[in-house]
């Protein structure tokens, strides 16, 4: 399940997930410089006319997949998410994000060690990106928390990283869209190697439309690309 609270991204980058989506936006004169709150702003909170809520327990809630969460034109309507999120303990919060600088900043008065049904995840493309990043990351309390290389622009090193068992998962994936730039399967066996070496678990998520395996370039239809990761049958 996606809730998208608010959408759109000032700051978009290489390295951004979002970035496809700003693409799409365009495409129906939608301007994705500007940040507002979605029709499913209250979407974790909302009814069926018998009480039950839309959202059914323990589900799985991935939420700003369109945005950030930690974006800064959100500011003022950000504690009235962590409210939902209070209400629903019985949901399993899934929050992403490029701006891991902005936790301490964007945290509700009772966070102390972390809410139990809220996974922070950080995207990481490149080394330098980890580099910046995890240093961050793993030293906020926070008490789950996952790394996701997607798009996935190179080889990555984090072993450093995964030594402080802080770690709860590493998902990779190549990058989607007309202009998406290659995924090696070599980066991907790699990141794989460091999780299975520290048993942290890990997931290839998708391939992304340039995939090379073996020196070979393959072209990757989107509705093929999860499927081909599946296939490959190295998740950990």
């Amino acid at each position: 399940m996606i809730w998208n609270p608010w959408h759109g991204c000032h700051k978009k980058s290489p390295g951004c997930l979002n970035c496809y989506m700003f693409a799409r936006d365009s495409l129906y004169d939608k301007d994705s410089n500007i940040v507002y709150k979605t029709n499913d702003f209250n979407k974790a909170i909302k009814k069926h006319k018998d009480g039950t809520y839309f959202l059914k327990t323990d589900e799985y809630v991935y939420t700003c997949m369109t945005s950030d969460f930690f974006i800064e034109e959100a500011d003022l309507w950000r504690n009235e998410i962590w409210n939902m999120i209070k209400i629903r303990k019985d949901l399993n919060f899934y929050i992403i994000t490029k701006r891991i600088e902005r936790f301490n900043d964007c945290i509700p008065s009772d966070w102390h060690d972390g809410y139990d049904n809220v996974t922070i995840c950080i995207t990481v493309e490149n080394q330098k990106m980890a580099d910046e990043r995890i240093p961050i990351f793993i030293k906020l309390p926070i008490k789950h928390r996952e790394i996701i290389h997607e798009p996935m622009l190179e080889e990555i090193n984090i072993e450093k990283y995964l030594v402080s068992k802080k770690i709860d998962k590493i998902t990779c994936g190549g990058e989607s869209g007309k202009n998406a730039r290659p995924c090696n399967y070599d980066w991907i066996l790699s990141t794989r190697k460091q999780c299975l070496k520290y048993n942290i678990p890990f997931y290839f998520k998708q391939t992304g439309a340039n995939f090379i395996k073996n020196g070979k370039k393959y072209k990757i239809s989107r509705s093929n690309q999860l499927k081909q990761a599946n296939k490959a049958n190295i998740n950990l």
